[in-house]
């Protein structure tokens, strides 16, 4: 059964500046009745939006064939779908904890659906690239609501259920492809979309009849400047990052990146200025600077960049460099993503004892160490093996350091855990959108793609044990919050 129980309303702890939260009245502590069955169903929306992200992946040809569009339309499905999330996920945190966890997820999960269906029944390239804009926001709202809801059902147990819950979009990440690919083969690539529907409606009626929204305690305006400008930077930040990536015309590639970058300076600069002003901004200054969250969004962002942005490369790199059949390298992923589930237990049931900081840099390690051997020649063994090892150590360091890095920060303002998932989400797909677009941008101008992207895997090892001071330097947290 879904129905919370008895709700508590204990104090929660505010932020380290004293600012007072502005989100749903404190957390209680209690854990509340039917809270797995809560966590199967909002964990199964998060892994709807997750795998939808690249699933369509595998799709691309079939697109270019039945809708007669070229590649690099095609293409912008996936891109405008990220786009989509880091956008909402920031907004929607806020929104969340300001108006209500259920109440942004029922309109995520419906906004997710009815994309789906239009998706599934489009009849063009460009229909379906704006539905894809809708279904990439719905997606990243997902995210910190579910997470909250999540909080708010397990009471003091919170720590270690969103240290599991949030290593599920990673993962879907991961077999989007592999799903993508089964349902084109034997199906039609509209099956990715409409397979969304009867699942979203479930999800959506469970949601809506069995789960108690705790009530809020915040009257406050919606921040619709801050939404605004947040919206329209990430926007300008995204395409001054992805036109470095393209294979367009260098005139057309750096000047557009230029302009889209000026712009985002400009952007920034109001931004953080309206939000140092304005004490109930859609992102508030608190969450963004300091020795907690200022490092933590610092370190999200190399998180993104090497653990997240490196993971859609690995086929590739197999396949160019070692001539792997793409099947095989596909494997690679699931091989990584078994790694992950192995050690995210195990992360979890240590979190209270050992403490995020030291998990995160045993995570960023073995990370680090994967890498490193994904770069380097096998030593007398098959190729297919000796990366399969390595794809195998680097998720054994993310199912490390996920749990760690999702908690980090959450115990400073326990009344703000959508709005600091909703952060912490945009900062690492931004860093996987940079690590993406700079290593295409470097391969496609190389004479020997599978080398370069070697040099690049060290590189990235490079960036994850540079963000070990900055892990050290954080003020640690043991036990329960």
């Amino acid at each position: 059964m879904l129905r919370a129980g008895p709700e508590t309303h204990a104090p929660g702890a505010q932020a380290t500046t004293g600012a007072p939260a502005t989100g749903n009245s404190a957390i209680g502590d209690e854990p509340m009745r039917g809270r797995g069955t809560v966590f199967a169903v909002v964990g199964l929306a998060l892994l709807l939006g997750s795998i939808d992200q690249t699933a369509v992946a595998t799709a691309l040809p079939t697109l270019q064939h039945e809708l007669g569009a070229p590649l690099s339309w095609t293409s912008w499905t996936i891109t405008i779908y990220s786009l989509g999330a880091i956008i909402a996920m920031p907004v929607a945190g806020r929104l969340a904890d300001q108006f209500g966890r259920k109440s942004v997820f029922l309109a995520s999960i419906g906004l997710f659906t009815v994309a789906s269906l239009v998706a599934g029944l489009a009849g063009d390239i460009a229909t379906l690239i704006v539905v894809r804009v809708f279904q990439g926001l719905a997606a990243g709202a997902l995210v910190p609501s579910a997470t909250g809801i999540v909080a708010e059902q397990f009471g003091r147990n919170r720590d270690r259920a969103i240290g599991m819950f949030t290593s599920i979009f990673p993962i879907g990440a991961i077999i989007g492809p592999v799903v993508g690919g089964v349902l084109v083969t034997f199906t039609s690539w509209r099956a990715i979309f409409l397979v969304n529907i009867p699942i979203g409606v479930v999800v959506f009626v469970l949601v809506a009849f069995r789960i108690r929204q705790r009530p809020t305690t915040s009257r406050a305006p919606v921040d619709v400047t801050g939404i605004a400008l947040l919206s329209t930077l990430l926007l300008a930040t995204m395409t001054a990052i992805t036109m470095l990536g393209t294979d367009t015309a260098p005139a057309l590639r750096y000047g557009t990146a230029g302009g889209a970058a000026l712009v985002a300076a400009v952007l920034a600069w109001r931004f953080l200025r309206h939000a140092r002003r304005d004490p109930l901004a859609v992102v508030p200054m608190r969450l963004l600077r300091g020795r907690t969250f200022g490092t933590m969004n610092a370190v999200n962002v190399m998180f993104g960049i090497a653990a997240l942005g490196f993971g859609t490369l690995v086929p590739l790199y197999a396949e160019a460099r070692y001539g792997i059949v793409p099947l095989a390298a596909g494997l690679l992923l699931a091989v990584r993503a078994v790694g992950m589930i192995a050690t995210s237990g195990l992360a979890v049931s240590l979190l209270r004892r050992v403490g995020s900081r030291g998990l995160m840099v045993v995570g960023f390690v073995l990370l680090a160490l994967g890498l490193v051997l994904l770069a380097v020649p096998p030593p007398g063994v098959d190729p297919q093996v000796w990366l399969s090892i390595a794809a195998g150590v680097t998720g054994l360091g993310m199912g490390v350091a996920a749990p760690a890095t999702n908690n980090a920060t959450m115990h400073l303002a326990p009344d703000e855990i959508s709005s600091i998932t909703g952060l912490r989400g945009m900062f690492r797909q931004i860093g996987a959108i940079v690590s993406i677009s700079t290593i295409t941008a470097v391969l496609t101008s190389s004479v020997d793609p599978g080398a370069a992207q070697a040099i690049a895997f060290a590189v990235l090892a490079a960036v994850l044990l540079a963000a070990l001071p900055l892990i050290l330097s954080m003020p640690d947290h043991r036990g329960s919050w």
